[in-house]
């Protein structure tokens, strides 16, 4: 038998309260930072190999950022600690020694909302190559949990303004928190006061010629140089802000509501003043107005960790809606 066949495993999602009503099955409700991923496994198992390749997958680097942070911070709990409250973490992957290994992925089987990720092996070795063989899935649904979660904190005070909407024909949720510093006729810019700095938004259309697909990068920094020159200047006469020269943005191709999708992660920065930051730029097809929408956030918080601000600033951007589908 291969090694291939030995491992054919089934992953399943299961929704532990599906074959009861809401009514019969109490669970409290989920804790935790966002971000977080709590790890079941023994004190052995995370000081070896295991535990060292736990770290590395989940807690890779978060894209984007001027500074390394990881995409989830992990928080380790030993078998005979995992109870009562240390249950009710948000995301949970544990690790446990049994004679048929395999992935299993639970939704809330100890509180709301909860994923369970279990995996099983007859040794760490089995457990690492099961691991690895679904990082993509676990991350994926860590990720979507904490989106989910997100937006629900967000909801608790949405904005009512409706300009984003007048202007542009569609919508975006965001917290009460921001507030519309410039409103021109085809730009608006939203802030956020933090710890130390600020978040932005900012929105605007540019004509389906202005990106070149043959040269995707040099147009993207084009416009985002030109839009920064023009509507968000530094603190300094003559500044104004622009993409980092020193570091090559991600680029990425996606969607949003089945609209083709261009996705840039990098860093800003200003030009003729010293200041720096992360941002996440999405330009979305409109074909029905043959236009590209743009909606990007930003952050300045000098000294501080950003993976978070950043994540909230995506999270909005992804509850982008068309009002008019004509």
């Amino acid at each position: 038998m291969t090694k291939k066949i030995k491992y054919l495993l089934f992953i399943l999602l299961i929704n532990l309260s599906c074959d009861q009503k809401a009514s019969q099955r109490y669970v409290p409700e989920s804790s935790g930072n966002i971000n977080t991923v709590t790890v079941v496994m023994s004190k052995t198992f995370w000081n070896g190999e295991l535990g060292e390749q736990t770290r590395n997958i989940l807690g890779a680097i978060y894209e984007g950022l001027p500074i390394d942070e990881p995409a989830f911070d992990l928080k380790h709990i030993e078998p005979k600690h995992f109870n009562d409250f240390t249950r009710q973490a948000r995301n949970i992957i544990e690790f446990a020694i049994d004679s048929t290994p395999g992935l299993t992925m639970y939704s809330d089987p100890y509180a709301k909302p909860q994923v369970l990720s279990q995996i099983k092996g007859l040794d760490p070795d089995e457990m690492i190559f099961l691991l690895e063989e679904n990082e993509k899935l676990i991350k994926g649904v860590f990720t979507e949990n904490e989106v989910k979660e997100k937006r629900r904190r967000i909801s608790k005070a949405l904005s009512k303004d409706r300009q984003i909407q007048n202007k542009f024909n569609f919508q975006i949720k965001y917290p009460s928190a921001y507030k519309i510093i410039k409103d021109t006729t085809n730009f608006i810019w939203l802030q956020k006061s933090v710890m130390k700095g600020h978040l932005n938004l900012i929105v605007y259309t540019i004509a389906e010629s202005a990106i070149n697909y043959k040269n995707i990068s040099k147009s993207i920094i084009k416009i985002r140089d030109s839009i920064g020159k023009i509507y968000i200047p530094g603190r300094l006469n003559g500044s104004y802000m622009i993409t980092e020269k020193a570091y090559r943005p991600y680029y990425y191709k996606t969607s949003l509501e089945n609209k083709k999708t261009l996705l840039t992660k990098g860093t800003w920065e200003v030009a003729n003043d010293y200041m720096a930051g992360p941002f996440v730029n999405y330009i979305i097809e409109d074909k029905t107005k043959k236009r590209l929408l743009v909606i990007e956030g930003f952050a300045f918080a000098p000294s501080v960790n950003k993976r978070d601000y950043m994540f909230e600033l995506e999270t909005i951007i992804k509850s982008f809606s068309l009002t008019d589908r004509d």
